[in-house]
């Protein structure tokens, strides 16, 4: 094997298939990146085996071979390298030959007849979204989904087909994102439940353009298609929360506020939620809603936090506990100047959204106070 290829297009190759890298493995083989060649391209994959990545780039290919190297190292040098062309090959003692200008790196290989196929995908039902709308689709939900093992099903989002629009939810017990949006092209309906960890790696391949994804479905697969790069996730299996039932209809308390200052208030009453003294515990932070009026606080052994703001209300006055956090990562998900908050009891779940966006709905169960 050997080829030639600009650094800045091996970069992109390597920055996209390092996400199916495991962090943790017995398998060393696991812990490489397998190099092939075809007429003038190089195909780079990884695969841990739930989240595998192709990615074709092209290149000078001089003669075709195949071989497995160690991951870090190989980005590593690649990374360091000048800005220009770099030569790789395989020699006479099967090590990885690289070199560029003045600079020469020989890296021991692994037998690429061991590295693991990606799982065959015999696409059921598939869909094409532009890479923007699914790259934001993602950023709204896939934060709200479950760290807990013993709930699996709840550690990945619901990508479900229905009416021709797209929903993809996420929910972990205390709070939901649900995030939809209407298809261009008709498609079929589907529901299918992919790990959040594989779409939050998705995302940092996936570009903010107008360019096509096509994502396909298979029994216990999916498929992520880019131009020239292939996402292979398993799916997970369990029965997902029936979603739009859990969403309340109707509202006691209802406020309507600038997003950027009632994040500000509410990050720097944070501050004294998240104890130092008490790492492990979360302070809730108290909403008090009167006429016009909204006030935040938050005490503990470190101190305690008020903020008040002028604020646009209907209903009734209400206090209500809730997770700075989870209330935080709601705000920061949104990009709209204003949102509206709709509260029920102190004991029921209340709603964030957008008001431009009448497509993004967060819910957050409260805290029940002392």
């Amino acid at each position: 094997m050997k080829i030639i290829c600009e650094k800045e297009k091996l970069i992109k190759a390597i920055n996209s298939v390092d996400k199916g890298i495991p962090t943790r493995t017995t398998m060393p083989i696991l812990e490489g990146i397998l190099i092939q060649t075809n007429d003038n391209t190089v195909k780079l994959t990884t695969y841990d085996l739930e989240l595998g990545i192709e990615y074709v780039m092209e290149c000078k290919t001089q003669t075709h071979g195949s071989t497995v190297v160690n991951a870090t190292m190989f980005s590593e040098i690649i990374k360091k390298l000048p800005d220009t062309e770099i030569k790789i090959e395989i020699n006479d003692s099967n090590l990885l030959v690289i070199e560029c200008e003045g600079s020469i790196y020989k890296l021991a290989t692994m037998n690429p007849e061991e590295f693991p196929e990606l799982p065959k995908i015999n696409i059921e039902k598939s869909i094409e979204i532009e890479q923007r709308n699914l790259k934001d689709m993602i950023r709204k939900t896939s934060f709200a989904v479950s760290t807990e093992e013993n709930r699996q099903i709840f550690t990945g989002c619901l990508f479900e087909i229905q009416n021709n629009k797209i929903n993809i939810v996420a929910v972990d017990g205390f709070r939901l994102a649900w995030k939809n949006r209407f298809l261009e092209k008709e498609a079929e309906e589907f529901k299918a439940v992919i790990p959040g960890k594989t779409l939050n790696e998705i995302n940092k391949i996936i570009n903010d353009s107008y360019d096509i994804v096509k994502i396909g479905i298979a029994k216990n697969q999916a498929l992520f298609e880019l131009e020239n790069c292939k996402i292979v996730t398993r799916l997970l299996e369990g029965e997902f929360l029936n979603y739009a039932n859990v969403i309340p209809k109707t509202w006691e308390t209802k406020i309507r506020v600038n997003k950027n200052d009632f994040q500000n208030c509410f990050e720097r009453v944070s501050l004294i939620s998240a104890s130092t003294i008490e790492k492990e515990k979360k302070y809730p932070v108290k909403i008090q809603i009167e006429i016009g009026k909204i006030v935040m606080l938050c005490t503990n052994q470190t101190g305690d936090a008020k903020e008040e703001m002028y604020i646009s209300t209907e209903g009734k006055n209400l206090e209500i506990g809730v997770n700075p956090k989870y209330f935080l990562d709601a705000l920061r998900a949104i990009d709209d100047e204003e949102i509206i908050i709709e509260f029920g009891t102190s004991e029921a779940p209340c709603i964030i959204k957008p008001t431009e966006d009448d497509n993004y709905t967060y819910m957050i169960l409260p805290i029940r106070m002392k």
